[in-house]
């Protein structure tokens, strides 16, 4: 029988440390970029703190709420002036 058909031959990796792959390197760099991508956003976001909101934030919305709803009121002088720049005295709207 023969003795060579029945294990495979060395190679020359064989006897090389694991981390002297590529492949490991491959693989193990996927992990890594998420757990450097984690920490640098657990950084920004403990730095950058959102600000404190108004005590008063509802009345605040019900007021300009209040404003948007008398659209007349609110864009008189954009109706007047707007795109009115070169129209004679004459054709411009009253």
């Amino acid at each position: 029988m023969n003795r060579n058909a029945t294990q495979p031959a060395p190679t020359p990796e064989a006897g090389k440390p694991w981390w002297k792959f590529l492949s490991v390197w491959l693989l193990l760099s996927g992990p890594a970029l998420v757990v450097v991508a984690g920490v640098a956003t657990a950084w920004i976001a403990a730095r950058g703190q959102d600000p404190v909101i108004d005590d008063n934030y509802y009345q605040n919305g019900l007021n300009i709420n209040q404003r948007l709803a008398q659209p007349q009121k609110s864009l008189a002088p954009a109706l007047k002036a707007r795109n009115h720049a070169a129209t004679p005295a004459a054709d411009q709207p009253k």
